[in-house]
């Protein structure tokens, strides 16, 4: 088969380096793909939100399958045109990706389908005075939330009413989100351990992921600003077998069975992001894709051949199908440049990847081939630093072993990776 993998950062590098291990594929291109993609498959300079150039591609390619690694090009659509082209894709269709690049639309589709999450109201363009006045008459923290996609940096936690406001006049006039600030939510703050789950489906069936835990502040100890996420692990021992039965049952088979309901069968990956309140399990939000870092501690995980499972998703038949895993555990380090998750430099050299210990594997996040093919820096996040270890010590252990070993000017990262979990 020819497999073409949509995207450009470390999540689609780790899909490259799985889907490779497959004896299926015989050509596997990556669009646009980074150093590391180049690795495991040919990179086509074509970017992830270019729908007709993709769909040209894969025509003139005969591709046969394409996996869609981020968020964009599902909501821009890229599934429904490549099934219109006689394509098959795997990724939910633009409407059911909804669930994702709407956070209006996420929230009033749980709470009509009694989904447990936290108390909200949407505020469209126009309605500034309106939200803040909603804001004031809530106990703080404040969520502010911009409805679009805003590449992981549209949640605003404000600590002061002041901040709040500010805040809401910074996405609903300011535009500092650009269209994804035509609207926004003020949500309920919610306390607990946050949970990453992630499940495959075929729009019927539902098989849950190991439980995983992100990091998504740029500093030790859960502080500083919101990030695209600096490192994650697996199993998470909050994931207990109490609360994967309870966000199975009332979290995700009542959203597959409530979306193909409502006309808009979903298939692909359904990523709950859960919180874990006093009051139980609820949903912060949903992804429509593989999460990023969480896919580069899954998949070396799954014991399957990942087309498989896949393109089991897409054609059906994913209950007939056994998901195996690993014993042990995985996690993952992420090295971002400096200025993250601001205006980051750009490309710095970068020395090491050949010096990895065993059981240490570097995805590549934001890189490309500079002058004499050396590896340079080329976005906020960098590399993922993943290892699998027996015990999660161990996992941890070795993933600081590999970036202790890779030097670039003005890396970044956090000291703490599943420090709470240790």
């Amino acid at each position: 088969m020819k497999v073409l993998i949509v995207g450009g950062g470390g999540r689609e590098h780790a899909l490259a380096w799985k889907l490779g291990q497959s004896p299926r594929i015989e050509r596997l291109y990556c669009a646009p793909g980074n150093a590391g993609t180049a690795q495991a498959a040919e990179n086509v300079p074509i970017g992830a939100d270019d729908v007709p150039a993709l769909v040209a591609f894969s025509q003139a390619h005969s591709i046969d399958y394409v996996v869609i690694g981020p968020e964009l090009p599902l909501s821009l659509g890229l599934t429904d045109a490549l099934q219109a082209a006689g394509i098959q894709a795997f990724g939910p269709s633009k409407e059911a990706a909804r669930l994702e690049w709407s956070k209006a639309f996420s929230k009033d589709f749980m709470a009509r389908h009694g989904i447990p999450t936290g108390a909200y109201k949407v505020f469209q363009a126009g309605e500034t005075d309106a939200a803040k006045a909603y804001a004031r008459a809530l106990p703080g923290p404040w969520v502010i939330k911009a409805d679009g996609l805003a590449a992981g940096k549209g949640v605003l936690i404000c600590q002061a009413i002041e901040e709040a406001e500010s805040a809401i006049e910074a996405v609903l006039e300011e535009k500092r989100f650009g269209n994804a600030g035509d609207a926004l939510v003020i949500e309920e703050y919610l306390e607990g351990d946050e949970l990453s789950l992630m499940a495959f489906t075929d729009g019927s069936a539902v098989v849950p992921m190991l439980a995983a835990q992100d990091h998504k502040r740029i500093f030790d100890g859960d502080l500083g600003p919101n990030t695209g996420g600096m490192g994650a692990y697996t199993p998470a021992p909050a994931g207990t077998a109490d609360l994967l039965a309870f966000a199975q049952t009332h979290i995700l088979e009542p959203t597959v069975a409530a979306m193909a309901a409502e006309g808009t069968p979903y298939k692909g990956i359904l990523y709950a992001g859960l919180i874990l309140t006093a009051k139980g399990p609820m949903v912060l939000e949903f992804n429509a894709r593989f999460g990023d870092p969480e896919t580069e501690v899954m998949l070396p995980m799954l014991e399957n051949d990942l087309l498989d499972v896949l393109m089991a998703c897409s054609a059906g038949g994913l209950a007939r199908m056994p998901i195996h895993w690993k014993p042990g555990s995985c996690a993952t380090v992420v090295m971002a440049s400096s200025g993250y998750p601001g205006d980051n430099r750009t490309g710095d050299a970068i020395q090491g990847l050949d010096g990895m210990p065993p059981g240490v594997t570097v995805f590549h996040c934001g890189t490309a081939l500079g002058a004499n093919d050396e590896v340079v820096t080329a976005g906020g996040r960098v590399l993922s630093v993943t290892a699998h270890g027996a015990s999660l010590r161990e996992a941890v252990d070795l993933a600081y072993q590999g970036v202790e070993a890779i030097r670039f000017d003005g890396s970044q990262y956090r000291r703490d990776i599943a420090q709470r979990a240790l």
